[in-house]
């Protein structure tokens, strides 16, 4: 599925991925796991190729219950966010997201309004449930989440281990329309 590009101030907009942003994405995506341990991944870590996400993009583009969003400054690709449906019946009321940005553009609002445009999405294509999860030290997004409506529906104790060789919580969140 796809949007209409928004712009946001005069610094960047967001719009749907295109196959021509799957070499940068593999390349931001590898970024981003390097400069955060909010992510499942280190860096490196199930690494998608150019041709892995030129696949997720076409599946995604095809799908009516997918959605893949890049944000923009200056034309250089710095985030994304995605939602996945499923193609089974039972669950394809419900979407999970998914979003990262580089560090260098955190502060901008932009995870933020990556966030607002899909739900905006999703409640426009009648999801009725959209999940996610998050690290337990990720205040920041945990409070962005409730503030969109978001809510705890359930802990996953010592589901991370991360470099201090400390065990964390990934806490399971969910947003329900209609």
């Amino acid at each position: 599925m796809r949007i209409t590009p928004k712009k946001y101030h005069e610094h960047y907009h967001i719009r749907s991925a295109t196959e021509n942003d799957a070499k940068t994405l593999s390349e931001v995506r590898l970024q981003i796991d390097g400069e955060t341990e909010h992510l499942d991944r280190e860096q490196g870590e199930a690494y998608i190729s150019e041709l892995g996400f030129k696949q997720i993009i076409k599946d995604d583009t095809e799908h009516m219950n997918h959605l893949f969003l890049v944000a923009e400054v200056n034309e250089k690709i710095v985030g994304f966010a995605r939602c996945e449906g499923s193609s089974l019946k039972r669950t394809a009321h419900k979407v999970e997201f998914g979003v990262c940005v580089l560090k260098k553009y955190w502060g901008y609002g932009i995870g933020k309004n990556l966030l607002k445009e899909s739900i905006r999405w999703a409640d426009a294509h009648d999801m009725k449930k959209m999940t996610l999860s998050v690290l337990e030290t990720n205040q920041t997004a945990i409070k962005l989440y409730e503030k969109y409506g978001f809510e705890v529906e359930g802990i996953l104790k010592k589901d991370k281990r991360l470099s201090d060789g400390n065990y964390y919580h990934t806490i399971l969140m969910a947003r329900f329309h209609g």
